[in-house]
C-alpha cells in the first residue's frame, strides 16, 4: 500500500471548500442561495434551470461533507464538536470579542465554525491516522 500523506494545506483544502458551501447556501449578503430562494418563492414558476441546478450541486456537496463527517467523527464527536464551538463563541462573547448586535459578523463566525467542524469531519480520518498509525477499515484498499 502506498504511503498516504496528509498536510494541513491537505486540511486547508477540505475547510476552504466547506466554507464556500457554507458561504453559497447562506450568507449574510445577497450572493446566497438562501436569498436567491426566497426572492424566488412562494412563486414555484419563478424557479430557473440554472436555480434548480445551484441547489442540487449544493446538495450534492452537503451530502457529501454531512455523511463523511458523521462517518469519521461519529454522532458523539459531531456532537462534541458542535459543543465545543458553542463554548468558544459563548467565551468569545464573555470576553467582548463578539457583539449579539451585530448579526452579519455572528453570521459569519457561524460560517467560518460550521465550515470548520465539517473541514475537520471531511480530515479527520486522516488526522487520526497521522496521530496513531492506525487506519479505518474504509482505508484498506484490499492489497496484500
Amino acid at each position: 500500500m502506498a504511503a498516504k500523506t496528509f498536510s494541513l494545506i491537505n486540511f486547508f483544502w477540505r475547510w476552504l471548500f466547506a466554507f464556500v458551501l457554507v458561504g453559497l447556501t447562506y450568507n449574510p449578503t445577497d450572493f446566497s442561495l438562501y436569498r436567491w430562494v426566497s426572492d424566488v418563492l412562494p412563486d414555484f414558476s419563478a424557479i430557473t434551470p440554472l436555480l434548480a441546478i445551484s441547489s442540487l450541486l449544493l446538495l450534492i456537496g452537503w451530502v457529501m461533507y454531512l455523511r463523511a463527517t458523521l462517518r469519521s467523527l461519529g454522532l458523539i464527536g459531531t456532537l462534541l464538536a458542535v459543543a465545543l464551538v458553542a463554548a468558544l463563541v459563548w467565551w468569545a462573547f464573555d470576553m467582548g470579542w463578539l457583539d449579539r448586535g451585530n448579526q452579519q459578523v455572528l453570521a459569519w463566525v457561524g460560517i467560518v465554525f460550521v465550515s470548520l467542524i465539517l473541514g475537520a469531519g471531511m480530515s479527520w480520518s486522516h488526522i487520526r491516522r497521522r496521530l496513531s498509525g492506525q487506519l479505518d477499515v474504509d482505508d484498506h484498499d484490499g492489497d496484500n
